[in-house]
């Protein structure tokens, strides 16, 4: 299980505990790496315009400098962060007319494949363990576990749109939401509203435990709606 990266407790903000790989994986370090980067990008625990270099975060991830440079070329080739000669590189902002992009794409993918999830169906020990990330990530969520509620919300999303075979449809939506930049969480577990449209992810379950393509739908528009709404800092969805 990973590490929060923001070390947090609810209503903090603008603070975070150093960053942290995640544990028990045998992916390559800089895989490693980066991963932790995006999902700490994602629930802006790096914020837009901040500048990181390689020795730096590798003290703060235990590790030498080497897979760190490495991940830092990966993020910026997704275009993350920005090079700043001899200093590092500079977190990049995404702008409001990204966002309402992001948004529009992964409406038009996400939403008609998990109604095919639904229709289609999945194998028991696929929906059990479904079902179990999406109470952890309201467990998390509770307490403010910023970067290990995404990094579950990613977990779920991908394990059921995976069922259908879709692999290039799994990739972008990847993409795409490692380009959402989520700055209203902090705000939501401030007020406890985090756990509220976290409970969002055991509806995605029931819809499919019940057969019910039309309520999948309904609750993805609504999930999705919180990227540009009261997950991005909106007032609304």
């Amino acid at each position: 299980m990973a590490v929060s990266l923001n070390g947090q407790s609810p209503g903090d903000k603008g603070t975070r505990g150093p960053l942290r790989l995640e544990k028990g994986h045998s992916i390559p370090l800089r895989e490693q790496v980066a991963n932790s980067l995006r999902h700490a990008l994602v629930a802006g625990d790096l914020e837009p315009g901040q500048v990181l270099t390689a020795p730096v975060l590798a003290t703060e991830f235990g590790v030498s400098a080497t897979p760190v440079r490495e991940a830092m070329l990966d993020l910026a080739t997704e275009g993350h962060v920005s090079p700043i000669r001899y200093k590092g590189y500079r977190v990049v902002e995404i702008s409001p007319d990204t966002r309402a992009n992001i948004l529009q794409l992964r409406s038009l993918i996400e939403i008609p494949l998990m109604a095919q999830v639904v229709r289609d169906g999945v194998e028991p020990e696929v929906l059990e363990h479904a079902a179990h990330i999406a109470q952890r990530s309201i467990d998390v969520a509770q307490y403010g576990e910023l970067v290990e509620f995404i990094r579950l919300d990613m977990e779920l999303h991908l394990g059921l749109l995976e069922t259908t075979g879709n692999d290039i449809a799994v990739r972008h939506v990847r993409s795409l939401r490692y380009m959402s930049r989520l700055t209203g969480l902090k705000d939501l577990v401030a007020t406890g509203q985090l756990t509220h449209t976290a409970q969002e992810h055991l509806q995605l379950v029931d819809a499919i435990r019940n057969g019910d393509p039309e309520a999948m739908e309904a609750v993805m528009t609504r999930h999705l709606g919180h990227i540009s709404g009261v997950w991005a800092g909106s007032g609304e969805d």
